[in-house]
């Protein structure tokens, strides 16, 4: 089974990282937080945005970027609104690292500049007061497209009706 990686470097919102843990948890994505962070992580905003899901969580924390990457090897995908490569236009392989920055700043613009060819964007409206989306929102999109061009590994693709028998 392929692995997915999500990381949030110094997450501020605690709703948002609690949504992203249960998005998570149902995609069989392993959950990297890079601190500090703008919460504490008994924070009970971020268990009722998880609600039950954290049981199927995998998660790992480090204590800054510098003990991030000493730890992983990568490969890196660096998602910003300051990226020029399309998100679904990069083949994203097992074991890939989706890495987004806080909510207020984004990532550090010294890891956008050293890494341009491993930095993305989910493509939005021309229009600089569309700053970006959701933390939350924009890795469940990220996630979903590396789920989608892997064919959703290990996952249940068809539902069924509960009040109704075949």
């Amino acid at each position: 089974m392929p692995t997915l990686n999500i990381v949030l470097v110094e997450p501020e919102i605690p709703q948002n990282t609690g949504n992203i843990s249960r998005t998570c948890a149902a995609t069989g994505a392993r959950l990297h937080i890079v601190e500090p962070m703008g919460f504490k992580i008994d924070d009970k905003k971020l268990k009722r945005a998880g609600l039950d899901y954290w049981h199927l969580l995998d998660i790992t924390y480090y204590k800054d970027l510098d003990d991030f990457f000493a730890r992983n090897e990568g490969p890196f995908f660096y998602f910003s609104t300051k990226a020029k490569h399309i998100h679904s236009d990069v083949a994203y392989p097992d074991g890939a690292y989706l890495v987004f920055g806080k909510e207020t700043k984004g990532l550090p613009e010294w890891l956008l500049h050293d890494n341009p060819d491993s930095c993305v964007r989910l493509p939005m409206i021309d229009k600089d007061s569309a700053r970006s989306l959701n933390l939350s929102n924009a890795v469940a999109v990220g996630a979903f497209e590396v789920l989608r061009q892997w064919g959703y590994p290990g996952m249940r693709t068809q539902g069924h009706l509960t009040q109704y028998e075949d």
